[in-house]
């Protein structure tokens, strides 16, 4: 970089946010940022400019999921960042590096309308804020944060007053090394012989072993290590939520466990004496809340093995390592075992068992969400990116056992509905020569129902798959269990393929499925971007809400 009397500071933001590989930016500007936003526009970066601040912090969390690379996202100063509020603890919480430019109320004004102490209320969401007030050093300050969200795997956001971005640059002519430069360059880490010694000795003296691997195993690309212990051992195999698919064309895979599991999953894992869980954090929710495993021992193979984690134990033996080195060495220890668990019985039944049994009287014209579901499993495209939002309709669209890992992605840990139209455009950003496919509910839909107008002007290619049971799904359920009055959680449908046309996609309301496959098969040669609204009986009550919340009268 040259000293050039015309540059401003943001010139020089923008220089440093493209030296650090920056690519796209999901982008609400106002006065805060919108200077540095055209001008990192105009320097190469693909911009989405969204239209709610919320969804560009929610897009660039589903960017960084699914590239592996920093997320970015810029909001202006005060409402702006208050709108990141929701969004940023469940970045924090999944682990998701992002580094957000936010704006801040010019430093030289005694009173500014939009002025706030942004720090503290950033800072409580377990996101970092760092307020930049020395122009000279921003740039080094900027490499600094997208390194410590790479290494700390969470949101920066970066607060700098507009004011300071205008001035002419005065700082030195070069730009500081990137991050990427700078990254320790960390090898896996093999497992210690004793440990491994002590989990083969674990592994001998159980008979049911289920194998439980979680985003850790993706990372380290330990699914063969996995199967080959499997195998080895006789044990089945089981995923997370985020992990789904990671074993998708195993006959001896029983899907997610947790909250998710099939009626055949939580079966064979009540009768597990050991889970061996690799590279999962041992959240609360695949654990069914420590309910699913009471009767088994738990070894943790992971980089930073836990005994207990939001707020039940879950270990008592570990295994520090990668989790591929990890099971890889534990593999090799342990002998052929002859009497194994797993069977071609076994297999058949996984196989052949549908994930929920139980049966409802669905009203006419009305669809069971669950052969919806089935449906889309048959007719779908196997390389289409699929994005699983929040709410009760989640569980349905989880189960999809054909689906491959690569092609899955799902973010809950705030446990917050609204976000699906975000994430969508994350990943639709993120692979841009694949059709996405959203599902999500009518009452996560409709709250952020106005990104539909991004989805078209930035002609993302994502169809929406909408289980509309004209209310909010979880909160009835719930209530009725409870013997109390729905109101209030009941809405009615609107009309959301007239909504869709509106915004200048398509729309369509499905009250049969025996044309979706026809459908499937249209939208796969035209693509763009739809809304496909199934309307369906909320009498449907999937298995985590019947377990949780039995009725009481």
């Amino acid at each position: 970089m040259t000293t050039d009397s015309k540059l401003h500071v943001y010139d020089v933001l923008a220089k440093s946010f493209i030296q650090e590989g920056v690519t796209t930016c999901f982008t609400l500007m106002g006065d805060a940022n919108m200077n540095w936003a055209s001008k990192l526009a105009s320097q190469g970066c693909r911009m989405i400019y969204v239209r709610h601040e919320h969804c560009a912090a929610a897009a660039a969390m589903a960017y960084a999921r699914k590239t592996g690379d920093v997320g970015v996202a810029t909001v202006t100063c005060g409402p702006g960042v208050t709108q990141l509020i929701t969004a940023l603890p469940a970045a924090v919480r999944a682990h998701l590096p992002m580094v957000v430019f936010a704006g801040e109320s010019p430093i030289k004004m005694g009173w500014y309308n939009q002025m706030l102490n942004q720090g503290p209320i950033i800072e409580a969401t377990g996101a970092a804020y760092h307020p930049l007030h020395l122009p000279e050093r921003m740039p080094v300050a900027i490499r600094d944060a997208f390194l410590q969200a790479r290494r700390e795997k969470r949101p920066v956001v970066l607060g700098i007053p507009f004011d300071l971005q205008e001035r002419p640059w005065a700082g030195p002519e070069n730009l500081p090394t990137p991050s990427q430069q700078l990254l320790p360059k960390l090898s896996p880490i093999p497992a210690h012989p004793d440990d491994v010694a002590q989990a083969a000795k674990l592994v001998a003296g159980s008979l049911r072993i289920v194998i439980f691997a979680g985003l850790g195993a993706v990372a380290a690309k330990a699914a063969p290590a996995c199967r080959a212990l499997a195998a080895k051992t006789g044990a089945l195999l089981t995923t997370s939520l985020p992990a789904r698919g990671l074993f998708h064309d195993d006959p001896y895979c029983i899907g997610i466990s947790g909250s998710f599991s099939t009626e055949v999953g939580l079966e064979y894992i009540a009768q597990a004496d050991l889970v061996i869980v690799v590279g999962g954090s041992l959240a609360f929710h695949a654990g069914g809340g420590g309910q699913l495993w009471r009767n088994a021992k738990m070894l943790h193979i992971d980089i930073d093995p836990v005994a207990v984690a939001q707020g039940q134990e879950v270990a008592r033996n570990h295994l520090r390592a990668d989790a591929r080195l990890g099971v890889e060495a534990l593999t090799a220890a342990v002998p052929e075992r002859s009497n194994k668990w797993r069977s071609d019985a076994m297999a058949t039944r996984i196989r052949d068992t549908k994930a929920d049994n139980h049966v409802f009287e669905v009203e006419p014209d009305l669809l069971d969400p669950r052969q919806v579901i089935a449906t889309l499993e048959k007719t779908l495209p196997k390389d289409w990116e699929l994005v699983n939002s929040g709410g009760h309709c989640s569980w349905f669209f989880a189960q999809m056992p054909s689906r491959p890992q690569e092609h899955f992605l799902t973010i809950r840990e705030f446990g917050a509905i609204g976000n699906g139209t975000s994430f969508a455009m994350g990943v639709a950003a993120a692979r841009p020569d694949k059709t996405v496919v959203l599902f999500d509910g009518d009452g996560s839909l409709i709250m952020h129902i106005q990104e539909l107008e991004t989805i078209k002007r930035h002609g993302l290619n994502i169809l929406i798959v909408l289980l509309n049971d004209g209310a909010y799904g979880s909160e009835v359920h719930k209530l009725r269990s409870e013997g109390l009055p729905d109101t209030g959680s009941v809405f009615g449908r609107p009309d959301f393929a007239a909504i869709a046309r509106g915004f200048g996609i398509e729309g369509k309301t499905f009250t049969s499925i025996d044309e979706l496959p026809k459908r499937v098969d249209e939208f796969a040669k035209k693509g763009g971007a739809a809304i496909w609204d199934f309307h369906i009986s909320d009498r449907v009550v999937s298995p985590t809400i019947r377990k949780a919340h039995p009725a009481k009268h």
